[in-house]
Formats: structure tokens, sequence, C-alpha cells
């Protein structure tokens, strides 16, 4: 069994992806529009260049997305939780995914890790960075 994270954005899915895949140090190994799918399926043109479907893997992980251009709604109640193994590693993410968004808990040792941080990108998604100590 597999779990996938799938989100959705609002208008700026591939924008979103492109950001991720370099940060994150991932691959896009599909990237549909709504512009590509059978006419029969009936899609507003002004949708069109939105992305549809989108999968980024990164590592051995797969991240699904797609915009939401009828029905979005921001994210919540969630976060995704990135484990690092370096201080520097969790450093980096946190500077890179949290530029533009919202912090809720500034990237810090904790009594767990030797790095935490809680924030929202610039995209509206929410994250987590954390960086276990050593032995836990």
């Amino acid at each position: 069994m597999n779990f996938f994270p799938y989100l959705n954005f609002n208008g700026n899915c591939k924008e979103a992806f492109e950001f991720y895949a370099r940060v994150l140090g991932g691959e896009i190994i599909v990237l549909s529009t709504f512009a590509e799918a059978p006419e029969e399926a009936g899609m507003p043109a002004e949708v069109g260049d939105q992305v549809m479907h989108a999968q980024l893997k990164v590592g051995n992980q797969i991240f699904m997305a797609s915009d939401a251009p009828k029905n979005f709604q921001p994210a919540q109640g969630f976060n995704i939780s990135i484990g690092v193994d370096t201080p520097e590693d969790a450093e980096r993410i946190y500077r890179a995914l949290s530029e533009g968004g919202e912090v809720t808990m500034p990237l810090t040792e904790t009594f767990w890790a030797q790095r935490f941080a809680v924030f929202t990108d610039r995209f509206g998604i929410p994250w987590m960075v954390n960086c276990d100590k050593p032995g836990q």
C-alpha cells in the first residue's frame, strides 16, 4: 500500500512543482494540462494551460497535484512533513520553501530534533521540516 499526497493549486501548480523539484532535488515525471484532455471531456478553454495532473518524484516518494479551477480550497488540516538527515539540509530546505510564505514556528532546535520548523509556503501548502537528534 502506498500513500501519495495529492495537492490542489489555484492555477499555479506548474510553477509550484517546478519550484519543489528544484528545492527538493526531484523530477516532474507527469505534467498534463486540461488542454490535453479529449474534446468530449468538455474542459473550458480558459483553463487549458492549467495542470490537470502532475507527478513529482523525490527519491522514492511521489507527490501528485493539479490545479482546481472550479473548486479550489486552501489547504488545511494537514502538513507535509519532511524528514532530513542533517541540520544543513533542514536549513536549506526551510529557507527555500518558507521564503515568501508564512512561518508558524521558525527553524529551531527542540527537545526531539536538531532542527524543526512549521510554515506555509508561498503557494499555500503547509510544511514541517524535521531533523531528528541522533539516536531518535
